[in-house]
């Protein structure tokens, strides 16, 4: 029971759903109306998720992957360096379309994470799920305050969930939160978001 229940939480709270979902977060509330949001979110996920998840399918068909989101440590780099280089041209291509400043934010510490982690990655595992989910988080309450910090209990849900499965220790689990947070609100406060 406990397994299923950390599988389910793992599967629900992945990195490409938090990913989408902090996009459109981000999408509505900075956007002047619905057209605007989705353009600039359509354009989010065109830019990163997109194409970062057909290349893991594709990684994965080849056998270059165990699964989509790389739980092998030494098969993460591929995966790190194309983000990196997703968020990095995402972001430029963002600012040139001069697209809402928290939206170039995201791009912008999904660049900075990408190459932490990486670094990280050559001795040791980050878990990308406790950091998307804290990432989604982090906005959040940034953007709607301590109302949303309810929200907050789902990464230690979360963290539980991968150290059950056995992909992470609760140390990894608890870096990826950190590290997230701490490098999203540095980025908006060095942008002036907060």
């Amino acid at each position: 029971m406990r397994e299923k229940i950390a599988e389910l939480t793992s599967n629900i709270l992945n990195p490409v759903l938090t990913g989408v979902v902090l996009i459109l977060v981000v999408s509505f509330e900075s956007a002047t109306d619905v057209f605007d949001a989705v353009k600039w979110a359509l354009t989010a996920i065109a830019l990163s998720i997109v194409p970062l998840c057909l290349a893991a399918i594709y990684l994965v068909r080849v056998g270059r992957l165990d699964s989509i989101f790389a739980n092998i440590r030494s098969q993460r780099t591929t995966i790190y360096i194309l983000a990196i280089t997703l968020s990095g041209v995402g972001c430029i291509i963002l600012h040139c379309l001069a697209a809402p400043l928290i939206l170039s934010a995201l791009f912008l510490t999904a660049f900075l994470l990408g190459l932490i982690f990486l670094c990280i990655n050559f001795w040791w595992k980050v878990s990308l799920h406790t950091a998307s989910g804290a990432t989604l988080m982090t906005v959040v309450v940034i953007l709607y305050g301590f109302v949303a910090a309810a929200g907050v209990v789902l990464i230690p849900l979360l963290a539980w969930a991968r150290v059950e499965l056995g992909y992470h220790s609760l140390a990894q689990g608890m870096t990826g939160v950190f590290l997230a947070t701490s490098i999203l609100v540095l980025v908006f406060h060095f942008l002036g978001l907060i």
